[in-house]
């Protein structure tokens, strides 16, 4: 690339959209302009001397029907004034047969070719003896010997150079006027990118998404005239959307987190200072803050685990394979009836050949999230309902059940129903569990059991 070439991408870099969009409009419509003023003065240029080609054609044509055996000399003269007729005069091709009186018309090497048949006839602009201009044919005029026929061209010249100069002053109106559209298109066209930027430095300067760009109207029941800009701002208040979802989830995430760790942590440093004091205790004392202590720490590591997961916001997708689902839910569900003696879980294989894509240790915690739920909600010996069909995996228990207003928030982080607020758990586990569902391509949902209980349904991705 040449340092010029170099320069001018360096110098388009550098200056605003407006003005490069405002440059190249106004050149865009400037071209035109000047290309249409080319054209038009060609055209009229070519039709003047057309027009004036054909008189001399005519005037050559009638000076040969009327002077048929006219020897070389001058036949007329008068085309010194303009409203004469053509001046005429026969040149031989030897100038030896030239007469003894001057030509009045300028005689060269080609005219002489002409009369030979050597040559084509042709026209020319010459200039006449007293300095006027004029138009000239040469043609064969017969028995070796050629016609030079002229006219003044005073007002053909005088009609190209008006034209030129009118078209001159018409294409200089159209480069300004194309300046001043050029402007306006950019001007009107960059308004909503103008408006997009505004709001874009207003989000960084305050931190607030909560703003968006104001979209043109459409027309009374109909739907917005979109064009590309309008997509593009639709685009990015769908964008600000997300992001200000995102960002008051993240508060609440840490609103939440914070509130659920303040009881653990106050609880674990009641048992820390009170182990701190371990000489006024008694043995009995002792084990028991200890075993207190171990809990606490235990049911905080689990929540913290449970708080970087869901701070993911979308589940990590590492090493996926082929997961049977049948063992892994019978790995599962015997961990569960170690883990809740008390709960009978029934385990029912209806299809043992599912498979799904994923992770087969976060497929175990949704699972073991759903079994643990259930456990923790069933009365004493009654049973937790676990089933693997095709399309679906089913976990029900048979406890007080979910209420009406508690069912669509279930699946919210830190949500506890009421009869649940006594229960162990920090309300992270249905969110996880949904969390990773959503990962693996799945849906989970939770319904009232028809007789009593909940009933949770994870719906696996059609093959």
């Amino acid at each position: 690339m040449s340092a010029r070439r170099r320069l001018g991408a360096r110098w388009r870099r550098h200056r605003p959209l407006r003005t490069r969009l405002t440059m190249a409009a106004s050149a865009a419509v400037a071209l035109v302009a000047v290309g249409v003023c080319a054209a038009a003065f060609f055209v009229i240029r070519y039709e003047l001397y057309h027009q004036l080609n054909l008189n001399l054609t005519q005037s050559a044509t009638l000076a040969i029907q009327q002077n048929r055996n006219a020897g070389a000399g001058v036949l007329a003269g008068e085309c010194r004034f303009l409203s004469a007729p053509a001046c005429a005069q026969i040149v031989p091709a030897d100038p030896a047969h030239d007469p003894r009186e001057p030509y009045l018309l300028p005689v060269s090497r080609p005219v002489r070719e002409v009369a030979t048949g050597a040559r084509q006839p042709y026209f020319t602009n010459i200039t006449l003896a007293d300095g006027k201009p004029a138009r000239m044919l040469t043609t064969p005029f017969g028995g070796a010997k050629s016609l030079q026929v002229a006219l003044r061209s005073d007002t053909v010249r005088e009609g190209v150079s008006q034209a030129a100069w009118l078209l001159s002053a018409v294409g200089a109106t159209g480069v300004l006027l194309a300046a001043g559209l050029g402007y306006w298109v950019s001007r009107t066209g960059l308004a909503p990118l103008a408006r997009l930027t505004g709001t874009a430095e207003h989000i960084a300067a305050t931190r607030d998404p909560s703003h968006r760009i104001e979209l043109p109207p459409g027309k009374p029941g109909g739907p917005v005239k979109e064009d590309e800009v309008t997509r593009l701002a639709a685009s990015f208040n769908t964008m600000l959307g997300e992001l200000e979802q995102s960002v008051t989830a993240q508060r609440r995430l840490v609103a939440d987190a914070s509130h659920e760790l303040r009881t653990p942590l106050t609880a674990l440093r009641t048992n820390a200072e009170l182990l701190a004091r371990a000489d006024r205790l008694t043995a009995a004392q002792r084990d028991r803050a200890s075993g207190a202590l171990g809990r606490q720490i235990r049911e905080v590591s689990v929540l913290v685990n449970d708080l970087i997961d869901l701070a993911r916001d979308e589940e990590p997708v590492p090493l996926l394979e082929e997961v049977r689902l049948a063992p892994l839910l019978a790995h599962t569900v015997d961990r569960a009836r170690a883990h809740w003696p008390a709960t009978p879980f029934q385990l029912e294989l209806e299809d043992a050949g599912v498979t799904l894509p994923g992770v087969p240790g976060r497929l175990a915690r949704l699972i073991s999230n759903l079994l643990d739920n259930a456990a923790k909600f069933s009365p004493p010996g009654a049973p937790v309902e676990v089933a693997l069909r095709t399309g679906e995996l089913t976990v029900r228990d048979h406890g007080p059940g979910i209420a009406e207003a508690d069912l669509p928030h279930v699946f919210d982080r830190f949500y506890r129903a009421e009869q649940a607020r006594a229960l162990p758990g920090s309300g992270l586990g249905l969110a996880m569990a949904r969390q990773i569902a959503r990962a693996h391509g799945a849906e989970l949902s939770a319904h009232r059991a028809a007789g009593g209980g909940a009933l949770f349904r994870l719906t696996l991705p059609r093959g």
